[in-house]
């Protein structure tokens, strides 16, 4: 009786597929904007604060802002961040996890 040959890829999860693909960082970093961009929406809606009123709390462009709200746009910065944070009267809590 021949033995039956092993398939790879039973047994594996996602995030194997996407690290052996070389893609999980990006993907991670996907995920993360997009409930950052997803809080921020939610404190604008919350606290009834446009897009242009936003900006202006935070000296910047409406297309800066629109970049920030862009939940595959991942080039944010700390500082923008932190600056819409506080433009909605919240703070930022950036933790690292174990894997």
């Amino acid at each position: 009786m021949a033995k039956a040959k092993k398939n790879p890829a039973v047994g594996s999860n996602f995030d194997d597929f996407l690290s052996d693909d070389g893609m999980l960082e990006a993907a991670s970093a996907v995920a993360i904007k997009r409930v950052i961009a997803w809080q921020l929406a939610e404190a604008m809606k919350a606290n009834g604060i446009t897009k242009k009123v936003l900006a202006e709390r935070m000296h910047t462009s409406r297309s800066h802002l629109d970049r920030l709200l862009d939940e595959h746009d991942t080039g944010l910065t700390l500082e923008t961040l932190s600056k819409a944070a506080h433009a909605l009267g919240r703070e930022v809590r950036i933790e690292l996890t174990g894997a």
